[in-house]
């Protein structure tokens, strides 16, 4: 079986151990490739998966892109735990170890300035979603109205109808003025921040309308602070108002902060190396 070399982030010189029982993209052990005073993680992968052509029908199968994504994160998960890794794009592979080099070398000035930026740093992202209102109630109160007397008209409905919407327009405004806030008060404790789109419920599975979608930067040192920081705002929104939901999730590798140094570093990967 002929192997390709997989490459999972670019990183400094470290000494932890990874762990012996973790395994990456196709059951692989990663590996410690370095270079200039550069690491690349890598691991072998059968060609006939990931050379150009196999590698673009595997990913129109979704359960293969699966089980790759998630073997992939768990490489890039050891490595944040003991360092500062730069995350290069799902399935980012080249023909040997020579390629691996010369990505590395040729974007190896970029991958410097990154990890000089972000050493030490690590990625939390902040959700807030506003829960649909419970409209039962008032559908009930409709019908008993409407069997109990004749005298409900089409006028007294649609003032029903408005005092609804009235309601969700109140509590809209009400969620973006809390994340607005929100976003404030954890930029002032972050060194730096993205604002993502919301996320869409359908494709996410997450209830509710995605009202905030961000990612913080923050020095691992202080990450304790910021979680105590978004549990006490947690807090708050649930004493605020009923139906505002606050996610905290990480500590991730820095994705959001390293696009333009990744995109460029990958962009031959399937063209010209495999």
């Amino acid at each position: 079986m002929t192997g390709l070399r997989y490459v999972y982030a670019v990183c400094g010189p470290f000494d932890a151990d990874l762990g012996a029982g973790l395994t990456g993209v196709a059951g692989a052990s990663p590996e410690l490739l370095a270079h200039r005073g550069l690491v690349a993680v890598v691991s072998t992968v059968p060609e006939e998966d990931f050379a150009e052509e196999p590698l673009r029908r595997r990913m129109e199968d979704l359960d293969w892109l699966t089980a790759t994504a998630r073997a992939h994160q768990s490489v890039i998960d050891a490595l944040t735990a003991v360092t500062t890794p730069l995350p290069l794009r799902l399935a980012t592979v080249f023909r040997d170890d020579s390629g691996v080099r010369a990505m590395t070398e040729e974007r190896g000035d970029d991958f410097r300035r990154a990890l000089d930026r972000l050493d030490g740093r690590v990625e939390w992202g902040v959700k807030v979603y506003l829960e649909k209102a419970d409209e039962t109630e008032g559908e009930k109160d409709s019908s008993s109205a409407s069997s109990a007397s004749s005298s409900l008209t089409g006028r007294e409905y649609l003032r029903q109808r408005r005092r609804r919407v009235r309601t969700n327009e109140d509590r809209w405004r009400h969620a973006e003025i809390f994340a607005s806030e929100l976003h404030r008060t954890l930029s002032d404790h972050a060194e730096n921040f993205r604002l993502h789109a919301p996320q869409n419920s359908v494709l996410s599975g997450a209830t509710g309308q995605n009202v905030l979608n961000a990612a913080y930067l923050v020095p691992r040192s202080d990450s304790e602070q910021f979680i105590e920081l978004v549990d006490r705002t947690k807090s708050d929104a649930d004493a605020a108002t009923s139906g505002l939901r606050v996610e905290l999730t990480g500590p991730w590798a820095v994705y959001s902060f390293t696009e333009e140094f990744t995109e460029k570093s990958t962009e031959k990967s399937t063209e010209e190396d495999v």
